[in-house]
């Protein structure tokens, strides 16, 4: 199938099920997280998934290739991401099992109402505006800081989409674990599992992967650390059977 690429876009294979995904490095391309929360969000079968902030739909489609759920849906508020979103969508002929919808996450039940989704992902702005220098570039600024949503946002939106007992899933940074667990705790999500991402073995922490309950009892398990690298340039084995080499 021919695919319409604009001006700076790419098609980037995916290693699963001989999916592409339409990319624009000048805008955002899709980083290791977004991968590594593919890998450690549970989908069953016939479960209706949302991604909040789906940009370019990396999560949709991967998620759809690796697991037995029955649809999911993006929600993205940047226009030019969604329309990749979409195209790369139609491209691998998902369009009865992904949808992508332009929205704002501070919207998301009123968009798709009440109780409405089995599991939720997000892979949200890792930085408030107290964090890091915000990149000149406005879809890269929107994607890496909390800008035009917060925290607080997903996980008030995360507590209203998903179905009682529906899983939430997110990505994020350790630095924020504490706020995290505190916003989880306070929308009634309650955690119940946690990996962390190492780059190295003898390195700090850099991601953090968390699984949550909607009304669920007190009790997190901590998975065994993922680490990324054996050595410069050189992936853990972990890392390869996720990516699907």
């Amino acid at each position: 199938m021919s695919v319409e690429l604009l001006e700076n876009e790419r098609l980037d294979e995916l290693h699963r099920n001989g999916y592409f995904i339409i990319q624009n490095p000048q805008k955002f391309c899709f980083g290791m997280d977004a991968v590594l929360l593919s890998g450690f969000a549970r989908v069953k079968r016939r479960e209706t998934v949302l991604d909040l902030g789906t940009g370019t739909g990396i999560i949709p489609i991967l998620l759809e290739a690796k697991t037995e759920g029955e649809h999911f849906t993006g929600l993205e508020i940047q226009p030019e991401s969604a329309d990749m979103a979409k195209r790369s969508v139609r491209y691998n002929h998902l369009e009865e099992k992904i949808s992508i919808e332009i929205g704002n996450i501070k919207d998301a039940s009123s968009q798709f109402g009440a109780s409405s989704f089995d599991v939720v992902t997000t892979n949200p702005p890792y930085m408030t505006g107290q964090h890091g220098l915000t990149n000149p570039n406005e879809a890269k600024a929107i994607a890496r800081h909390e800008i035009l949503c917060t925290l607080e946002d997903i996980m008030r939106e995360s507590a209203k989409v998903l179905k009682p007992q529906g899983r939430f899933y997110m990505v994020h940074r350790p630095f924020r674990l504490a706020e995290i667990l505190a916003l989880m705790r306070q929308y009634h999500i309650e955690p119940k599992r946690m990996q962390l991402v190492y780059p190295y073995v003898d390195k700090e922490p850099n991601m953090v992967l968390i699984e949550g309950l909607r009304g669920g009892n007190p009790h997190v398990s901590v998975e065994k650390p993922l680490i990324v690298y054996k050595k410069p340039g050189v992936y853990t084995d972990e890392i390869y059977d996720i990516y699907g080499y």
